[in-house]
């Protein structure tokens, strides 16, 4: 795949990003904080794509961004606290965690199956690429996984070059360090990670004490989820055989040996590709996940690239619980 490298105030540029974005493609674009990758955040397959361009992905709630508080508000649950905020520093380097509208349109692929959604407002082209859009752009750091975060268009095409159709240069990014993430509650602010905007001036914007979470706290950030989204039945990963009374989560073509005996099926990508499977894992584990079905069988899927991380959240999936 050919990389162009493009100025942001190139007259084709934003056209052309947006016709991009529109098809379900991951682009960088610059910010004030570092380099994003973004890609139209209700779009499953578009989520996909940005895990696949970073490399040895792991699922991880990606942070929505948006032009304002109009956007954020059909995304989650923006409260008084919330609101002060994004007033306060929207738009700009801060991430607020909020709780997910139940008609979201954020695909769970980019919320990691979480009931929160990370919002940020961000100033410059990304909040209006997603306003011209009409949707939130998920976007991390757009650099190969474990490198260091680009704050350059120079350092995003050595990443990514190859892997991704656009880069929008934009100059250097002006803040330099990832955003603020922040959990509004009612009468404090748990910071969950430390960026452009300190605790002094969160505490100032709010008149509440900035809090850590508590060591055995459930996380909710980017970067931070453990063992998540095990559904009530037990799940018995690498299934070569289907016994029966299973249910089935399916991969490729092929059929498994028992499965037309199987109390149902879900196939994650008939096709084999890996992008549509971890488009489609959630749907398929919230498809099974009921009391009445106490045994899911997921048949093998390869390692590499998003297989990667399908097979991360699975093994999560499948991890021993406590007997309740």
């Amino acid at each position: 795949m050919q990389t162009d490298l493009i100025p942001v105030t190139a007259a084709d540029a934003e056209p052309r990003a947006l016709a991009l974005l529109e098809a379900g493609a991951a682009i960088a674009l610059p910010t004030e904080t570092v380099y994003g990758l973004a890609a139209d955040a209700t779009n499953g397959t578009a989520v996909a794509a940005i895990f696949a361009a970073k490399g040895r992905p792991r699922f991880n709630p990606l942070i929505c961004h948006v032009p304002g508080l109009a956007m954020a508000g059909r995304l989650a649950e923006v409260g008084s606290v919330a609101e002060r905020l994004a007033e306060a520093f929207w738009p700009g380097p801060l991430t607020l965690v909020l709780p997910l509208r139940s008609d979201s349109p954020v695909h769970p692929l980019a919320t990691a199956g979480l009931s929160t959604v990370a919002i940020r407002a961000p100033k410059g082209v990304v909040g209006r690429l997603a306003e011209a859009l009409g949707r939130p752009l998920a976007a991390p750091s757009a650099n190969p996984s474990g490198r260091v975060s680009p704050t350059s268009a120079e350092q995003v095409l050595r990443g990514l070059g190859g892997r991704i159709p656009l880069i929008l240069d934009g100059g250097p990014s002006s803040v330099g360090l990832e955003s603020t993430i922040v959990r509004p509650e009612r009468d404090r602010l748990v910071l969950l990670r430390a960026g452009g905007i300190d605790r002094a001036a969160l505490a100032a914007a709010t008149g509440l004490p900035v809090v850590d979470p508590a060591p055995d706290a459930a996380l909710s950030a980017p970067g931070q989820m453990t063992s998540h989204y095990a559904p009530a039945g037990r799940v018995r990963l690498d299934a070569t055989n289907v016994e029966p009374g299973e249910y089935l989560i399916a991969f490729g073509a092929g059929l498994v040996p028992g499965e037309e005996a199987a109390a149902g099926v879900v196939n994650l990508s008939p096709a084999g590709s890996l992008a549509e499977a971890a488009s489609n894992l959630f749907a398929a584990l919230a498809a099974f996940d009921a009391p009445e079905i106490a045994r899911i069988a997921v048949a093998p899927i390869p390692h590499d690239g998003l297989g990667e991380a399908i097979n991360d959240r699975l093994r999560r999936a499948a991890a021993p619980r406590p007997e309740i």
